[in-house]
């Protein structure tokens, strides 16, 4: 009788142990080297444990960016050179995601602003390719109550770089002209309502199939940029919000007042040195002219307040994130690999 109570006893702590190991682990997409969407595999992990300030976030949805897809390619080369960069020789961050959005499933040591079971959305810059991710306290936001997870994953990167971009950089105010270039992506498709929300005039550059999404997200008037140089329309902006980067800068400057502002965003991508090559050079001929040139750099200064002010945009109905496509957990690999194509309309988001 007493072997059979040891043996039962052994038999339930082994059962402990064992379920107890498949609570603290998660699904995840690991990145060991640079590569395509291919190279992402989907493994079983450990479950990260929050730390001192850090709160665990049960990711409910991600949505995709070229952000992602540079960090996975590990492109352009020169960025790896770079103390800050993905890293030289394989990837710093091994589980990409820069957006989330989900349920706080606990806190760590210190932690006075979060609890168990607050539905919040932030940007991680890593870890959304995950169902759990620990953060510090300090970037999570609460979740728009109008919005479903999938909408406020859609949101972080893309609405606080146009945000950077419409009100820190370029300084967008009532009565102002603002032309967008690259409206109907993840960061143009914020910019349009962004600028419209400051009172700007705005005028978006697009393709014509997006011509009708860009209008009702409030553009005054839409460049299709197939049949027309916006550089060439012999209109003149106080503001131009550049996300596609597909003009040179000197015809950039044709459409600028003698004080605009060229925001730069983004621009096509390359395998060695661009975009940051294109941005480089505008830089170097800024003195010499009369426009300003500047940089919404996202990634050193995004965080919760820009969530907060975002918000309260919200849910005021003044910006609405605009959806290209949902997909689930297990397509995010076809995806990302949909979304680096650069056709997108909106945000490509994953539901987890």
């Amino acid at each position: 009788m007493g072997i059979d109570r040891a043996y039962f006893r052994l038999m339930v702590r082994g059962w402990r142990t064992f379920t107890l190991g498949l609570v603290n682990r998660m699904r995840a997409y690991v990145l060991h080297s640079y590569g395509s969407p291919d190279d992402l595999r989907l493994a079983d992990i450990a479950k990260p444990e929050p730390g001192n300030g850090e709160a665990l976030v049960r990711v409910r949805a991600t949505s995709l960016q070229p952000f992602d897809w540079h960090l996975l390619r590990g492109e352009p080369y020169l960025a790896r050179l770079m103390g800050d960069g993905p890293g030289l020789r394989k990837p710093k961050i091994t589980i990409l995601g820069a957006d989330i959005a989900g349920v706080v499933e606990a806190v760590g040591p210190g932690v006075t602003k979060l609890r168990p079971g607050d539905e919040v959305y932030a940007m991680p810059l890593g870890g959304g390719f995950g169902e759990y991710v620990c953060v510090p306290e300090n970037v999570p936001a609460p979740k728009p109550r109008n919005l479903s997870f999938e909408q406020a994953a859609a949101v972080p990167l893309a609405a606080i770089t146009a945000l950077l971009a419409v009100r820190e950089v370029g300084q967008v105010a009532a009565g102002q002209k603002v032309l967008v270039n690259g409206a109907s992506g993840g960061v143009g498709t914020f910019a349009v309502q962004l600028a419209k929300a400051y009172g700007a005039h705005v005028t978006a550059v697009c393709s014509g199939r997006n011509a009708d999404l860009v209008r009702s997200l409030g553009a005054d008037e839409v460049i299709d940029y197939a049949k027309q140089d916006f550089t060439r329309s012999g209109r003149s902006y106080d503001v131009l919000i550049d996300i596609a980067g597909s003009r040179p800068g000197a015809a950039c400057r044709r459409v600028l007042k003698r004080k605009g502002i060229h925001v730069l965003v983004g621009g096509p991508a390359g395998r060695w040195f661009q975009p940051a090559g294109r941005m480089a050079a505008l830089f170097a001929t800024a003195p010499f002219v009369s426009q300003k040139v500047a940089l919404a750099n996202v990634v050193r200064d995004g965080s919760s307040e820009h969530l907060t002010t975002l918000t309260e945009f919200i849910e005021a109905g003044k910006v609405t994130p605009v959806i290209d496509s949902d997909h689930a957990f297990e397509d995010l690999p076809a995806a990302l690999e949909y979304q680096e194509k650069g056709h997108a309309a909106g945000k490509v988001v994953v539901s987890i």
